[in-house]
């Protein structure tokens, strides 16, 4: 499991890096808001480490980049931060961050709550709707325990209406979130690959619903 750790103390970086991959966790270290999206737009990390206070970045705007995409709900965010106040807490958290913990920390409630984290995330490894079955990590789509073959956007679009059932995901979150915006695709593009899923599930569109005009939903 990969966890990104985000501060600018060196000192405290390397312990909290050392402690983790005692733990068996993989763990990458960044000591600025800058060096850590140039990682993240490489690679998705399960869980982040994240100071609040930054040299460059303040650790809340990174907090609501991150949240504002749908594809990294299952990114579990730690703030790690020296304020103290309730009110730095409740914002923390309404802004979605998963735990809390106050510095100076003891090392066994850090490895706790990684831990706890973890265990969380070993849970959302497999999804499921009706009787369809996302195993996320093999990236491979069940249905009736038959295994159904999906392309790469194919999955990622099924995984995305899945997470947010029964909510109605419009046309443009779909290629907002599926889709790299340096990609050139044609305005119908969702729609085509939403036909293609439904003849993979046998599906006449009462699984996959279209909402007139907004998008789709399950």
């Amino acid at each position: 499991m990969l966890i990104y750790s985000i501060e600018d103390d060196e000192d405290i970086a390397l312990i909290i890096k050392k402690t983790l991959i005692k733990q068996g966790f993989e763990v990458e270290s960044y000591n600025c808001g800058k060096d850590f999206f140039n990682a993240f737009e490489k690679k998705k990390p399960d869980i982040i480490l994240l100071d609040l206070m930054l040299p460059d970045i303040d650790g809340k705007f990174i907090l609501k980049q991150i949240r504002s995409m749908s594809k990294n709900d299952d990114i579990h965010i730690i703030i790690i931060s020296a304020k103290h106040m309730i009110t730095d807490k409740v914002e923390g958290l309404d802004l979605g961050a998963d735990d809390y913990i106050e510095k100076p920390f003891d090392l066994l409630e850090l490895m706790a709550r990684v831990e706890a984290q973890a265990r969380r995330l070993n849970k959302k490894k497999v999804i499921c709707k009706d009787d369809v079955v996302l195993k996320l990590d093999e990236r491979e789509c069940y249905k009736n325990n038959s295994k159904i073959d999906l392309t790469v956007k194919e999955f990622d679009i099924l995984t995305l209406l899945i997470k947010n059932s029964p909510n109605v995901i419009s046309r443009e979150q779909i290629f907002e979130n599926i889709w790299n915006t340096n990609e050139i695709v044609e305005s119908r593009t969702v729609d085509m690959h939403i036909k293609s899923l439904r003849a993979k599930l046998s599906d006449d569109g009462s699984f996959i619903k279209t909402v007139y005009g907004i998008g789709y939903k399950i």
